[in-house]
């Protein structure tokens, strides 16, 4: 399998989840010393590691990557397209540079990624392909709006696909996983024009079994999995009532994105990898969840359905005793269009 975005964060912690399953595991970032760092954790846990420095933002590099995967194991069974980049700030404060370069990271890097892991399952029509997403990819919020902008790109961009692979009768699968808020370094790197220090909306989950749950994704291959209560509320409740949800990001998650503690606007790693080695977690261990929910979005749209289903059908029948009660108790006889009483 490989996995892109792999030498920190959720993408190291689910190419160790998989070593721990005894897969052998490529992974592709821009810093060759984290990923060695990163190649030695799954060869502990009990998989075969490949470092492959690139940027998924460079397409020729990851076609390049693609094929030294295929020359090395021979195959390519799973692909999780998992890098990303972020600016924080609002989007008069953001520059075309910088919103161009979340885009070439965060929707095309996943792109590129897809295009090179179809060039070499299509031969064998086998494979599976993951994209990671997030809440974000159904429900933005201010202050990333290049970040949510390439989310929603990576949604239609698999939508599309997957029709396609549908219409060709095609046994390559293709599942989105979207994530709740996880305890990862990029709150440490990321770029921001904020006066305060980041942090994820809370609630936050821890990124192992956020892990574990994208390993069962990749395995099984719902249309797409929502990974964290938060999530699922997100999604569904953008269904139901946008304009209500946009009040609420509007005051929630403009604070909840800082800390309370002053921080300056910094570069971050945006263009350049940062140095250093933090491995998966970022700094919000004690305030992490342990437990993160999974569902297909199949089934909560399923519930979601049922619900509204079972709300009108209860409206439906207080109305109609209730009416039944205006009438002296009785049930009203309903009256015929004047056409049908005639013919009676």
């Amino acid at each position: 399998m490989v996995v892109t975005g792999a030498s920190a964060g959720v993408g190291r912690a689910v190419a160790v989840a998989f070593g721990r399953e005894g897969w052998r595991v490529a992974l592709i970032a821009r810093r060759r010393e984290r990923l060695a760092s990163a190649a030695r954790d799954v060869e502990l846990a009990g998989g075969q590691a490949l470092v492959i420095a690139a940027d998924v933002a460079d397409a020729e590099a990851i076609e390049a990557a693609a094929a030294q995967v295929v020359s090395a194991w021979g195959r390519i069974d799973i692909w999780i397209n998992n890098a990303m980049a972020s600016v924080f700030g609002p989007v008069t404060a953001l520059s075309p540079d910088e919103i161009r370069r979340v885009t070439e990271v965060t929707y095309l890097g996943q792109v590129h990624g897809t295009l090179a892991a179809l060039r070499h399952m299509q031969g064998r029509n086998r494979g599976t392909i993951v994209q990671i997403g997030s809440a974000l990819s159904y429900r933005s919020i201010p202050l990333q709006s290049a970040y949510c902008g390439a989310k929603f790109a990576v949604r239609g961009f698999t939508d599309s696909l997957r029709s396609e692979l549908q219409h060709e009768g095609s046994r390559i699968r293709l599942t989105m996983v979207q994530l709740p808020a996880v305890d990862t370094p990029q709150f440490d790197w990321a770029r921001s024009h904020l006066p305060r220090r980041l942090q994820p909306v809370p609630p936050i989950h821890e990124a192992e079994p956020v892990a574990e749950a994208i390993i069962r994704a990749a395995l099984d291959a719902p249309r797409e999995m929502w990974i964290g209560g938060p999530t699922i509320q997100a999604i569904l409740g953008n269904m139901v009532a946008p304009g209500l949800l946009d009040r609420m990001m509007a005051r929630r998650a403009w604070e909840g994105q800082m800390t309370n503690e002053p921080a300056r606007p910094r570069e971050g790693n945006l263009f350049d990898a940062p140095p250093g080695d933090p491995g998966a977690r970022g700094r919000f261990a004690l305030r992490s969840r342990r437990h993160v929910p999974a569902v297909s979005g199949t089934a909560a749209r399923g519930i979601l359905a049922a619900v509204a289903f079972g709300c009108v059908a209860g409206a439906l029948t207080a109305a109609w005793r209730f009416g039944g009660q205006r009438a002296g108790g009785r049930t009203p006889t309903p009256r015929l269009p004047e056409r049908n009483r005639v013919l009676a």
